[in-house]
């Protein structure tokens, strides 16, 4: 990495969590509730990622929402936290280097961590990892994750410096957004956990908008990394993409498969449910007798 100076590292305690998305892949469903409230299981997917971000010490989680989603001030007002919540607003979907801008007054000069509630880990380790090592080296953190290489185009992929140590540290020298499999620049990829500093504002400021008008984290990053300022760790968890139906439905049934209440008498029907032909319409548990 080039040799910069950084300003001391300080505790990092606030979050921002983007929440302004429509959901339209959710419709229409999303018509009624704002996707980062369906359940997981029995507790909205929201309320994940806060949990998520409190187990790893955040105590003040800005939520960028937009003014069409009253339910989350709703929910922000009632959640069950230990951290102060407070919400923004994004008014148009300028991208999500745009909704990280719309937080700045919340968190000031402070560094934060960056969540997307798409993204759901099974644990808070992977956060506590990244803030470790931005407490540590004074440089942005992302989280990052290897994919098969047909899967690089779907994100933000880094150019790294070296190969991943044995706690799965590595430098981050560039970042690509989306690149086709062929000019990858490898397999690691960006799974929607920063951690960053105030001179990602800069970054931000200076960002000419992508296609479609949007301002991507992604490439405030990038710049950030040819300044030698960006590390990644490796993420150490489960992780499931709720950003579309049949991942959130996975995620649902994972996390009541780790439920002690409810994860026995689950396997045991998935178990005789997928026993059945696939066109079968007969519940394992469900006689003609109980219900004529």
């Amino acid at each position: 990495m080039k040799d910069e100076v950084y300003d001391e590292a300080v505790p990092v305690r606030h979050a921002v969590i983007p929440a302004a998305g429509l959901g339209t892949r959710f419709l229409p469903a999303t018509r009624a509730v704002p996707k980062e409230l369906l359940p997981v299981f029995d507790t909205p997917s929201l309320q994940h990622t806060i949990d998520e971000a409190t187990g790893a010490g955040i105590d003040h989680i800005v939520l960028v929402s937009n003014r069409a989603k009253p339910a989350i001030e709703a929910f922000a007002e009632r959640a069950t936290s230990s951290a102060r919540l407070m919400v923004v607003y994004q008014e148009s979907p300028r991208g999500l280097g745009h909704a990280v801008m719309c937080a700045r007054e919340a968190v000031g000069d402070a560094p934060f961590a960056v969540l997307l509630p798409d993204e759901l880990l099974g644990a808070s380790s992977h956060l506590r990892d990244l803030i470790r090592e931005h407490e540590s080296s004074g440089r942005a953190v992302v989280g990052l994750k290897r994919v098969p290489r047909n899967e690089v185009s779907a994100y933000g992929c880094v150019t790294p410096q070296g190969v991943p140590d044995e706690r799965g540290r590595v430098g981050v020298r560039d970042v690509v957004e989306k690149p086709n499999a062929v000019d990858a620049p490898s397999d690691l990829v960006i799974i929607g956990r920063y951690v960053l500093g105030r001179d990602i504002f800069g970054h931000l400021a200076a960002l000419k908008p992508a296609a479609g008008g949007e301002l991507q984290l992604s490439d405030a990053i990038g710049a950030l990394a040819r300044k030698g300022g960006v590390n990644g760790v490796l993420v150490d968890c489960s992780r499931h993409d709720t950003g579309t139906p049949l991942g959130m439905l996975t995620a649902s049934i994972e996390a009541a498969l780790r439920r002690r209440d409810v994860g026995p008498q689950l396997r045991d029907w998935l178990g005789k449910r997928l026993a059945q032909p696939p066109d079968s319409n007969t519940s394992p548990t469900t006689t003609s007798e109980e219900h004529p």
